[in-house]
């Protein structure tokens, strides 16, 4: 459980690559690429150093946060959150997706299930393989009155937003680096 007592200012993670799971506008590879490149349209080379996969976060949800364009997730035992997992991270996406994410989120460790298969919008037909480990931004308890209740919609992202979130510079509008996601401390 995050309790404002394990929680910490974000820190530089360790030396190597790290795996993350995104369930909001980074699910979208070219958001990913212009908050950490600063350009949606990268080179070959940096593609090739990142892998995007379907997967599954048992025990959370995921739900609007009011007048924003992205989610936030909770703790729910009974609910299970869609997203990607990514892989290939390096400090320095770690140490952006801190600021982009900033003080709304706690970054922690979890484990997401890979989807062999993916299924329908309710995850009729999903096909679970592989566990990993990756990091996870969720929504800081002392903020969870922002979040509407009802589920945030990624194709609706697509078609009415996306376009602004992909322009260079833009994902770090408003994004104060003095105000970082925090992490949570292990236990």
């Amino acid at each position: 459980m995050v309790t404002l007592e394990n929680i910490q200012p974000s820190v530089q993670a360790d030396e190597g690559t790290h795996t993350a799971f995104f369930y909001g506008t980074l699910m979208v590879p070219d958001v990913f690429y212009t908050v950490c490149y600063n350009q949606s349209n990268v080179p070959p080379e940096i593609k090739a150093l990142h892998t995007f996969t379907p997967a599954i976060l048992p025990g959370y949800i995921r739900r609007r946060v009011r007048g924003a364009d992205y989610p936030g997730i909770t703790p729910d035992k009974d609910h299970k959150v869609f997203g990607m997992y990514a892989s290939g991270l390096t400090n320095a996406n770690i140490n952006k997706l801190d600021i982009f994410e900033g003080g709304q989120y706690v970054r922690k460790t979890v484990e997401v299930k890979l989807l062999e298969k993916v299924g329908d919008v309710k995850g009729e037909g999903n096909v679970e393989g592989e566990t990993k480990k990756a990091e996870v931004y969720v929504f800081h308890p002392d903020h969870e009155d922002e979040l509407e209740d009802r589920e945030w919609d990624l194709e609706e992202f697509r078609r009415e937003k996306m376009q602004r979130w992909t322009r260079a510079g833009y994902v770090f509008d408003g994004c104060d680096p003095n105000d970082p996601a925090k992490v949570e401390a292990a236990v």
